[in-house]
């Protein structure tokens, strides 16, 4: 029987009035009580399976707005920030990570082509949940160290040939574009972002694809890509590889490397929010165990030790949830944040693990069983410490803000 914790259970987190609105509550109410349904479902049912989000479940999250959530209501978006989105982030991360990260394949992704009027079609269809994208960045020898991409570009009159590998590519079969990003080749050796466009559920002329075997993080497959002599009309270079602000001019190509670090920003905060997410269901579940799970005549609660340890991860929860909201304020306020956004991404992604891992102990073998959730938990946490930058990637981010190195000599 699995361990499932009603929504009446435990105090679900608010917003606190520091970051109240109408509008965040509203948003927050919706989103929660999907994720405690439908997604909490799906998540029990299919990730042992490690099937993907079903199409029903993509459809439920469209009709919330979930993939426009950043995007203007102009286009038919929910016209809010980065807030709101790790926000809602956190609420789906707490019942499957996967569906916390699939609306990060919508939000404007794949719609910075330079012709206005198909740009605004795109970011409809965006909108909508009806351009769900994949992003294709690492490389077998260029993960973390996008500026050595190999992936080449080559241009040929009114198309690009696209060549080469990648890794780690999530929801490329499902997807309706992959996002890549390659390296042009002569005088002009720079990054330049691609779309690739494809109908869901197979691969384009040139594209061919190896699903990757993971121990987590199911619901969305990854994938390794080889892209071979693929063709890609000159119409579909991206001016961006996210979709800027409102106040934000667009990157051309020649700055595709600053766009990509502009949306690794907003990635890593929102892997904050997905760690804290995960995180706090670790706490919840474990809670409700430590009141019915009964030794020695008494519910586990009652001793001390056990006490002590739910506590310590409430507390870490709680500490990750508002540094992550912070930073995410900051980005909507449009501070520089790049060392931020690595620190709450380093700090969030490790608590998850540690947090994860108590629950895991405190449910004894329970824990490590699938009768219960606590080990899916534990196996999505131990990935957000390695994408969208691993930890020793965000300790290098940190240390070279803080600490800039001497010039050599």
């Amino acid at each position: 029987m699995s361990n499932k914790p009603g929504i009446q259970e435990f105090d679900a987190p608010g917003l606190g009035s520091l970051w109240h609105t109408e509008e965040r509550a509203a948003l927050l109410n919706a989103v929660r009580k999907l994720s405690y349904g439908a997604v909490r479902t799906a998540a029990e049912e299919l990730d042992h399976q490690e099937a993907e989000i079903p199409d029903e479940l993509i459809g439920k999250l469209a009709d919330l707005g979930l993939f426009g959530i950043m995007i203007a209501k102009e286009y038919g978006g929910l016209g809010l920030g980065v807030f709101e989105y790790c926000l809602a982030s956190e609420e789906l991360a707490r019942s499957w990570m996967s569906v916390g990260s699939i609306i990060a394949r919508g939000q404007g992704l794949g719609t910075q082509v330079k012709d206005q009027e198909t740009h605004n079609k795109l970011m409809q269809r965006s909108a909508e949940g009806d351009w769900i994208g994949a992003i294709a960045l690492s490389e077998p020898q260029a993960g973390s160290d996008l500026a050595s991409v190999e992936t080449e570009a080559v241009r040929e009159g009114k198309n690009w040939i696209l060549t080469g590998e990648k890794k780690w590519c999530g929801n490329a079969l499902s997807a309706d574009f992959i996002q890549v990003l390659a390296r042009t080749k002569g005088e002009d050796d720079e990054l330049v972002a691609l779309l690739v466009r494809k109908e869901r559920g197979v691969f384009p002329k040139g594209v061919t694809g190896t699903s990757i075997d993971k121990i987590g993080y199911h619901g969305i497959i990854s994938w390794n890509l080889t892209f071979d002599h693929v063709v890609v009309s000159a119409d579909d270079e991206l001016t961006s590889f996210y979709a800027p602000a409102e106040n934000e001019e667009p990157h051309t190509s020649g700055g595709a490397f600053h766009a990509v670090q502009h949306g690794l920003n907003i990635a890593r905060v929102q892997t904050a929010a997905r760690a804290v997410g995960l995180a706090r269901a670790a706490v919840e579940d474990t809670t409700v165990y430590l009141q019915t799970r009964h030794q020695f005549g008494h519910p586990i609660g009652d001793f001390q030790a056990l006490r002590f340890e739910l506590a310590t991860m409430a507390a870490e929860v709680e500490q990750a949830r508002a540094f992550y909201r912070q930073v995410a304020h900051d980005l909507d306020a449009g501070e520089s944040v790049e060392r931020e956004t690595g620190m709450v991404k380093l700090l969030a992604s490790e608590m998850a693990v540690r947090v994860t891992n108590q629950a895991m102990q405190l449910h004894g073998g329970n824990g490590y069983s699938r009768d219960y959730s606590v080990e899916r938990y534990w196996r999505d946490a131990r990935l957000t410490t390695i994408f969208e930058g691993t930890s020793e990637i965000q300790r290098r981010t940190i240390s070279n803000r803080i600490l800039p190195r001497s010039p050599l000599e």
